[in-house]
């Protein structure tokens, strides 16, 4: 059933991306979606300063294990979204919003079903994967019992990326926002009344995620069904029918996102050798990336909207305007965020009450290891490109390829010459190659679609076998 727009509010331009300047189309969408990506960030990181007031330093290197875990699910769930966005925008810059309906409530059970299929199966060996993660004693068993309580909310927090998925690829930044924003003002006002107030710690932490992510659902339902009636449920055989579009796109944005925390679960596990001081020091950083950071991840999804209107609209000449703004904004913003971390290092490593080896290690990446940001972004941005221009496989290759030549050589080599430090170096240092090359890629796939357009946009095909999570027998499906 499918409610119709608020009374008085005006239907949204069905293809907004398709006139107007690029630069303010990247820039706005980035804009919007970081405020509410940094807030989700921002409570993530008072989540772990909370629990680093308890003097406990075991807590935070729980925390750390136990959020490498959780980053499989969550890329997933952003594989899944980029599905989503890349076909309501598709078809809308077609003109077809019954198209884009239909896509929307499939996405919401697709997306729902995935996740729920993981967390089953994970849910029986979260011991054995956190130890595996080099995790031991009490802060093995803390790590567990986090994740006990965490993990089965997945398909909650799921559905809530589907539904910003579903306004992103409306254009509908604002109300994007709003998803993600509300839920992380939720999480800031249970954060410290759970943990302190009723005097549950780390169960207090893991609890208030969850309730967050409900929050989630709520308002993200009312912005895409209320607002934009882009949510319907498909007859059985519309619902087959867009199974193939959605993990065609999903199944390689899956593979391609799930690369990342398949090379942070390799750094944990050689970071954790230095004790769970340094593991500390890992989980901050893991939490002060994404709020330093947040614009760069937002840009790449910003720029898949903007990329799939104007494909489906057949403005291929504006997609290299596209990317060449999307790459000016990188640059501009990871240059400001690592001057800001620098000087303010040692504070940051005080904020978190991090000391000994954490202390060096927060320290050193603000210093230094922040900069491969002007990497790594490039890498988001070329990504998001290639699954939104139908060539997905090249985005699974290279994020593979920074996540496994970019990583394990890399940080095999600083652990053994140079400690934990030269842990954190070599994982900064692997991101040079793989963006620029990615970079180089885009382009031309760019020019090669306005040199020779194609008679209609193509579906992307499977990632080879030899580059899939599926031929090690990894669970996947799909930034």
């Amino acid at each position: 059933m499918t409610a119709e727009p608020e009374t008085g509010t005006p239907p949204p331009e069905q293809a907004k991306f398709t006139t107007g300047s690029t630069m303010r189309h990247v820039v706005v969408m980035t804009a919007t979606g970081s405020v509410g990506l940094v807030s989700i960030f921002i409570v993530d990181a008072l989540n772990l300063f909370y629990i680093s007031l308890l003097g406990v330093q075991e807590l935070a290197a729980a925390i750390g294990f136990a959020t490498t875990l959780m980053f499989f699910t969550v890329s997933v769930g952003i594989g899944l979204t980029i599905a989503t966005s890349a076909l309501v925008s598709r078809a809308l810059g077609r003109g077809s919003r019954d198209d884009a309906a239909a896509a929307g409530g499939a996405a919401l059970v697709y997306m729902a079903a995935t996740l729920g299929l993981m967390t089953a199966i994970a849910w029986p060996f979260l011991r054995e994967l956190v130890a595996l993660l080099g995790a031991e004693g009490r802060t093995l068993d803390m790590a567990t019992r986090f994740l006990q309580i965490v993990l089965p909310s997945a398909p909650i927090v799921g559905v809530g990326m589907a539904l910003t998925g579903v306004l992103r690829g409306t254009g509908d930044a604002r109300r994007a926002m709003y998803v993600t924003l509300t839920s992380g003002f939720a999480a800031a006002i249970l954060d410290p009344l759970l943990i302190f107030g009723f005097g549950l710690g780390l169960d207090g932490a893991a609890i208030s995620t969850v309730l967050s992510r409900m929050v989630m659902i709520v308002v993200g339902l009312h912005g895409a069904q209320i607002v934009h009636g882009l949510i319907r449920w498909p007859d059985r055989t519309r619902f087959m029918a867009t199974a193939r579009p959605f993990f065609s796109i999903g199944i390689p944005a899956v593979l391609t996102q799930i690369a990342t925390p398949v090379g942070n679960a390799y750094v944990t596990s050689v970071i954790s050798r230095f004790g769970d001081e340094a593991v500390a020091g890992w989980a901050i950083i893991g939490r002060l990336i994404p709020v330093a950071f947040g614009a760069i991840f937002s840009l790449s999804g910003a720029v898949g909207p903007i990329l799939g209107q104007n494909y489906g609209a057949r403005r291929f000449d504006r997609l290299y305007d596209t990317m060449r703004s999307s790459l000016i904004v990188t640059v501009v913003y990871v240059l400001f965020a690592w001057a800001l971390l620098a000087l303010l290092s040692e504070q940051i490593a005080a904020l978190f009450n991090a000391h000994g080896g954490a202390r060096d290690l927060v320290v050193f990446f603000c210093l230094f290891a922040a900069g491969s940001f002007l990497f790594n972004g490039a890498l988001f941005v070329a990504n998001a490109a290639f699954n939104n221009l139908g060539y997905p496989t090249y985005s699974t290759a290279f994020n593979w390829g920074r996540s496994t030549l970019g990583v394990i050589p890399f940080v095999w080599a600083g652990a053994h010459f140079y400690g934990a430090e030269g842990v954190i170096a070599g994982w900064g240092l692997g991101a040079v190659m793989f963006g620029l090359a990615a970079v180089v890629v885009c382009f031309r796939v760019v020019r090669r679609i306005a040199d020779d357009p194609p008679a209609e946009p193509p579906l992307p095909g499977p990632p080879p076998a030899g580059q899939s999570p599926f031929s090690t027998g990894k669970a996947a499906t799909a930034g």
